[in-house]
Order: structure tokens, then C-alpha cells, then sequence
């Protein structure tokens, strides 16, 4: 007995000897798997691309990342029908459930990542496993913490709502080679542009700081360069009111002043907007007799008057009409172009008639005039008449405007007025009202008599010339010609016919010259017939798309117009309008930063919104197909900042747009852009590809920005984030 207990208890020592013999190597194996998995996340071996270690370590970390989220998911940035799904769903965060309306567990996506096999294989009730997960955990804190990346999160489309963004692009996304088909590019028309190749943006983290310049609140980069502007040899064609940008765009955070609060809503915003938000009183005092702009207690209020219109502008618009009915507000007359606009109530107003009225006006020429308009929900820009043509296509509006705006239209053989010839539809009309026309004064004789001079030389008629009672002031109405047979008689030709190698649509840069362009005559150019009156405009596909052009996106031109409406109206209506958490009710101000040929900006045409559609210089020039649908838009470089204030934006919407100027231009700086834009509380919608999707996202939550939807589907991804009202701290000592 007492040999056979003792044989027991050797027994036991023998078992116990064993199991901490395997717990210790097991215990070994697992910490040198973990010093396998921290070297390999580190070290890049000589045979081994620099991107491709970071492309493995990324996907270990969406691994692990991905782990942690199905325990930390926010609900508020998607719903799911139930909480097993969104597990399953968070598990396959580059991958979409097939379209069928079952999802099986077999139809799960497999998703490449660079995992060991010996932890895929690890059976979930075994200790080791538990060892793992905490050697993983501690992986994962080692990892690059400063990348607090949040993952693309896959949905099922089939989901009880039905309000879940479709991002899906089928063949749209499929653009042609611009270089090759049938579309020129605004840099190729201008000839003047110098594209200054930059590489892409690789890290993605930045530091960010506000931005120093005397400017403040309100600063342009392009507008307030007072290096460039203090270097100009002289300034007597504005030329420091003209776009001198720093060579790289800015990457710092514009201030928001003391006080800012959430924009007035349209159409209350047409009347009045808070003074915090726009803080300058100098043009109410200036301009508070013509009804421009008062002080009312806390708000800017807005009569609606002007320095032509000061018992206003409603009055005034219908003036115009009744001196010639012809003009037809919203009707014939649809897209306008207001020169020197003040605070632009004309182009407020003009809301009523259904027309759209690109207003424009020098920085600073009476203080904060532009970004008076813009806050009060109305579409304007930072821009001057100077030395070179203004941003816009050749024969786009259909009338151009003038209030007594003080431009020099009969100096240096009409080159001012000629550029407005440029810019006039053929038949349109420019409706200028100034004091020339019915004072008696020796200089507005003297500038009378040029101007009718020179109107009638560039075969101008003047086809209206009334006075106004009620506003004491006169309007006079000129007519652009509609053939060449005034241009061919003309006994002197002065000013000279433009070089049949002038393209009256390069617009980027391009200097300012004295001469006519001649007017298209053929039925298949553009500009030789008046559109469709608005609202059929819209919808119609210009007249001079014949189906052996190639569009955009690789289909005959015609079908391609209608196709890429047809898509945006999905996109709208199926996923903007119902799948994102945003107010549309605040929305006014609206930038599409890529947009081709309007469907986007065409779709909402039944809210209370406008948009300013933007077409890169490089990219197809597809401006002239914007306007001809009533709508409205300008050439830009995203390498650059856009003549616009601080805050003056709703909702920026960006298709595309990174993929397509990465090699350009750096994506921080242009996150930076669409900072300054974005009003606070504002909203940034981003369709692109999923690397540019992340990079863009990082950004975003690096500026404390809330993520209200991030998401992906094949290779593409959609992502809305909203501002806040984030500022650093640390001020950048090298913004001018």
C-alpha cells in the first residue's frame, strides 16, 4: 500500500513535471510568434519595396483594428438591421455581401491579409489562444499609434431601410483617355498654364496649426500673398486685386472668429446674418444710405437696395424687363453675369425670376462685400477685370451685367469690354446702369460718348435706353450680333478681329488682348443657336453632340450626357438625400469640385440650393456643356486656393477629385482648402477609390472632423464628414 501511494504521488509529480514542461514551451512559442509579428511589422527586409512593407503592415493592422471595432463600434456612423450582421459586417471591411436578399455565411468576402497561419488555425477554446489575443493585444500597441485610422466599414445593401448609399458607378467610372478622344483640357486651351508636376502626398499625418496672416479670419491664399503683392512693379491695371498664389498651398487651419455661430438659414439669410460671423461694419456706414447693408443689433441686415436700386432690387429687376421684355427673366435669360456686384442683392433677387447670377467683386474693394453675399447664401466670388480673362468659357451667359461698377469700359481700345464680348452669348445682353447714361456732368459726357463709340465698333446695338423714376437712374441695353455681317463691313477694322488661333475658351491665365472674336455660325458650333428656354434647357443635350463624338465616360456623346444625369439622380435621391445624417434644410451653399457635365448640380434643381460647378484645367473641358444647361460653374487649379472667403460653403462634394490631381497637387494642402471653404458644421462628401478614401479620412479625423459615413464597395468608397468647430492652438510662423 504505502509503495503503491507513493507510485501515485510520483505519478502526479510526474504529471504536474509535464504540463508545465508543454505550458512553458507553449508559452515560449507564443512569445517568440510575438517577437516574429513585431519585427516583421518593422523591419523591411533588402529584397522588399518600401510600399510593399507598408502595404502588409497596413493590413495586419486593419486586422487587428478590425478585431477591436467589432467590440467598439460607433452605431452612429451606420445602422445595421441587427447586431449579428454588423459583426459579420465589420469582420470584411473592404468587401460587400453579394446583391442577393439572403446572405448566407458562405458568401462572406476573403479579405488578403498578411496573417500567420498558425493564428488562423488556433482553436478558440484553448488556452494559447487566450495567450495570443493578449500578445496581439499588445501588438497592437505597438503599432503606429498616431494612425487612429477609422477602417471602411462594409454594409448590406439589402438592408431593411433601403436608404443606404449606392456608390456603385458601373461604367461611369470608366473615364477615356482626355488626351486621345474628343474633349480638349482648359491647361491644353489656355497654353498658358505651367503644371508644376508635385508627387502624392504619402503621409497623411499632419500637425496642424493656424495660419498666420494679416488677413485673419478672412483670409485668401491667392488674394492675400503680400510678398507677391508688395513685389508688383506697378498697380494701375489691379493688378494686386489678381490671384498671386504662394508656390505650394498653404496647409494650415484659417481662424473662426470669436462668437461664429450656425449661418441663418434661406431665405431668412437673404435679409440678415449675424454680425459674429462676418464682423465688419465699414460698409454699413459707407453704403447704409443706399440701403446696402445695416447694423441691427446683433445681425447684418440687408434691405435689398444698391447704389443703382436703392428702393430695391425687385423693383429694379422688373424695370430692366419692362424696358425690354425680350429679356425674358427665366425664361430666355437664365444664367447672367453681374459685374462689381456689392453684396449682390441683384443676384439675391434674381432668385425669384429663376435665374442664376455669377456675381463677382475685388477683395476688399469695399470690405467683406463678396463674403457678405456668400454668407447671406448667394453665389459670388473674389475676382477683377485687370490683365488677364476671367475664369469662364467663351459664349456661356446670356446676359452680362454692370450697376455702376466703375470699370473703365473705353480705356486701352475697349480691352475691358471686349472681354465681356468674349464672355456674351451671341444675341445676349449687357444691361449696364451708370451715371454716363443720365447725368450731364463733363466726365460722364466725356464717357458717354466713348462708350457709344465703341459699342457701335464691336457692332453692338443698343437696343433699349429708359429712365428709371422711381430710382432716378438710367439703363442702357446692348445687344451682341448673332452673325459676322456688321464684323465684314466694317470700314475700319478697329478694334481687329482676333487670330483664327485664338480659342475664345482658354481661360486659365491667359493675358488679355483688344480684339473680336468672330461669331460660330455653323449649326454644329456652339454658340450658333440660343438654348432651349429654361427650365427644358436643363435636360436637353446640346445641339452640337452628334454620336461620333466620344463623352466622358467612353459612350457616344449623346448617350453619355444622358447617362451621367441618369446616375447622379440615383446617387441624389437613393443615397445623398435619405443616407447621410445631414440637415439638407442648412444647406445653401454648395461647391461640386469635379464636376463633368453638371448632372450632380442638375438633380437639385427643385431645392433651395445653388452649385457652383468647378472644372480642373486638366481635366475635359466640359464648362461650355454646363452653362448651355442653365446652370453655372469656373475653371480652377485644385494646386491652388479658390478666390472664395472663409467659410462661405454648406457642403463641398468631390468626385473623384484626389485620384485625378495626386500627382499634381498635394492632398494636404487641398484638405486644407476645403477647410477654409467648409462653414463650420459644414459637410465634405468624397467618391473615390479606397486608398484615396483613407488618406482622405485621416485627414479629416485629424482636424477633429465627425465621420458620418465611411464606406466602400469593390475598390471604390464614399465617405461624408462634417466640420467642427476645431481650431489649433499653435499659430504656423511660416504663412505669409
Amino acid at each position: 500500500m504505502g509503495i503503491g501511494k507513493k507510485s501515485r504521488m510520483d505519478g502526479k509529480r510526474s504529471s504536474k513535471a509535464y504540463y508545465s514542461t508543454a505550458v512553458f514551451t507553449v508559452f515560449l512559442a507564443v512569445c517568440l510568434f510575438g517577437v516574429w509579428m513585431i519585427t516583421s511589422s518593422v523591419v523591411v527586409p533588402d529584397n522588399m519595396s518600401t510600399s510593399d512593407s507598408e502595404s502588409n503592415s497596413d493590413n495586419r493592422k486593419d486586422f487587428f483594428m478590425n478585431e477591436k471595432q467589432v467590440e467598439d463600434s460607433d452605431d452612429d456612423v451606420v445602422s445595421f438591421e441587427d447586431s449579428g450582421k454588423k459583426e459579420q459586417e465589420f469582420m470584411e471591411p473592404l468587401k460587400i455581401p453579394s446583391d442577393s436578399s439572403e446572405n448566407s455565411s458562405d458568401e462572406k468576402g476573403d479579405v488578403e491579409l498578411d496573417i500567420p497561419e498558425q493564428l488562423q488555425n488556433h482553436d478558440t477554446e484553448t488556452s494559447e489562444v487566450e495567450e495570443s489575443e493578449k500578445i496581439v493585444k499588445a501588438i497592437e500597441q505597438t503599432q503606429t499609434k498616431e494612425e487612429e485610422q477609422i477602417p471602411l466599414k462594409s454594409t448590406d445593401e439589402q438592408n431593411s431601410s433601403g436608404d443606404f448609399p449606392d456608390v456603385s458607378q458601373s461604367e461611369l467610372l470608366n473615364e477615356t483617355d482626355t488626351q486621345s478622344g474628343s474633349w480638349s483640357t482648359q491647361a491644353s486651351e489656355s497654353k498658358k498654364e505651367k503644371e508644376i508636376l508635385k508627387p502624392s502626398n504619402k503621409n497623411t499625418e499632419h500637425s496642424w496649426k493656424l495660419c498666420n496672416s494679416s488677413a485673419g479670419i478672412d483670409y485668401i491664399p491667392c488674394l492675400d500673398n503680400t510678398y507677391a503683392i508688395n513685389s508688383l512693379k506697378t498697380t494701375k491695371h489691379y493688378e494686386h486685386r489678381e490671384r498671386h498664389c504662394p508656390e505650394e498651398g498653404p496647409t494650415c487651419l484659417v481662424p473662426i472668429p470669436d462668437g461664429y455661430k450656425q449661418s441663418v438659414k434661406w431665405p431668412d439669410s437673404r435679409d440678415k446674418i449675424w454680425y459674429a460671423n462676418v464682423p465688419h461694419k465699414s460698409l454699413a456706414e459707407v453704403k447704409g444710405h443706399q440701403n446696402w447693408v445695416k447694423v441691427t443689433g446683433e445681425y447684418l441686415t440687408f434691405p435689398g437696395g444698391g447704389t443703382q436700386f436703392k428702393n430695391g432690387a425687385l423693383h429694379y429687376i422688373d424695370f430692366i424687363q419692362e424696358s425690354l421684355p425680350d429679356v425674358a427673366w427665366g425664361k430666355q435669360t437664365r444664367v447672367i453675369l453681374d459685374v462689381g456686384c456689392g453684396v449682390a442683392s441683384f443676384g439675391g433677387f434674381l432668385f425669384e425670376r429663376d435665374v442664376l447670377a455669377m456675381s463677382f467683386a475685388p477683395k476688399d474693394e469695399h470690405e467683406a462685400q463678396v463674403q457678405f453675399a456668400l454668407e447671406r447664401g448667394i453665389p459670388a466670388i473674389s475676382a477683377v477685370m485687370g490683365t488677364t480673362r476671367l475664369p469662364f468659357p467663351g459664349r456661356v451667359f446670356d446676359a452680362i451685367h454692370c450697376a455702376r461698377c466703375r470699370v473703365p469700359w473705353h480705356i486701352e481700345g475697349g480691352m475691358l469690354l471686349l472681354e465681356l464680348n468674349r464672355l456674351l452669348r451671341p444675341g445676349g445682353y449687357f444691361i449696364w446702369s451708370a451715371t454716363p447714361i443720365y447725368q450731364d456732368l463733363p466726365v460722364d459726357v466725356e464717357i458717354w460718348k466713348a462708350m457709344s463709340q465703341l459699342t457701335k465698333s464691336i457692332c453692338w446695338d443698343m437696343i433699349s435706353m429708359t429712365k428709371d423714376p422711381v430710382n432716378g437712374i438710367g439703363v442702357a441695353i446692348f445687344r451682341k450680333p448673332q452673325t459676322n455681317d456688321c464684323y465684314d463691313k466694317r470700314i475700319e477694322n478697329d478694334p481687329p478681329l482676333c487670330h483664327e488661333s485664338d480659342d475664345p475658351n482658354a481661360a486659365w491665365k491667359v493675358p488679355l488682348q483688344a480684339c473680336l472674336h468672330r461669331v460660330p455660325v455653323e449649326s454644329t458650333e456652339r454658340g450658333s443657336k440660343w438654348p432651349e428656354k429654361w427650365p427644358e434647357r436643363l435636360e436637353t443635350i446640346p445641339y452640337w453632340f452628334n454620336s461620333s463624338q466620344v463623352g466622358i465616360y467612353g459612350k457616344p456623346a449623346p448617350q453619355d450626357f444622358e447617362d451621367d444625369y441618369k446616375h447622379w439622380k440615383h446617387v441624389v435621391n437613393k443615397s445623398y438625400l435619405t443616407g447621410l445624417e445631414m440637415d439638407w434644410s442648412a444647406v445653401r451653399n454648395v461647391m461640386d469640385m469635379r464636376s463633368v457635365y453638371g448632372g450632380f448640380a442638375a438633380t437639385m434643381r427643385d431645392m433651395n440650393i445653388w452649385v457652383l460647378n468647378v472644372v480642373s484645367i486638366n481635366s475635359p473641358d466640359t464648362l461650355p456643356i454646363i452653362y448651355e444647361r442653365g446652370l453655372f460653374g469656373i475653371y480652377h487649379n485644385w494646386c491652388e486656393s479658390f478666390s472664395s472667403y472663409p467659410r462661405t460653403y454648406d457642403l463641398l462634394h468631390a468626385d473623384h477629385l484626389f485620384s485625378n490631381v495626386k500627382q499634381r497637387c498635394k492632398t494636404l494642402s487641398i484638405m486644407s482648402e476645403v477647410d477654409r471653404l467648409l462653414r463650420p458644421t459644414g459637410s465634405f462628401i468624397v467618391r473615390d477609390t479606397i486608398n484615396m478614401i483613407r488618406e482622405v479620412e485621416i485627414m479629416a479625423t485629424s482636424m477633429h472632423w465627425k465621420v458620418q459615413l465611411s464606406y466602400s464597395k469593390g475598390e471604390e468608397g464614399l465617405l461624408c464628414v462634417q466640420k467642427t468647430m476645431w481650431r489649433p492652438q499653435e499659430v504656423d510662423d511660416a504663412t505669409m
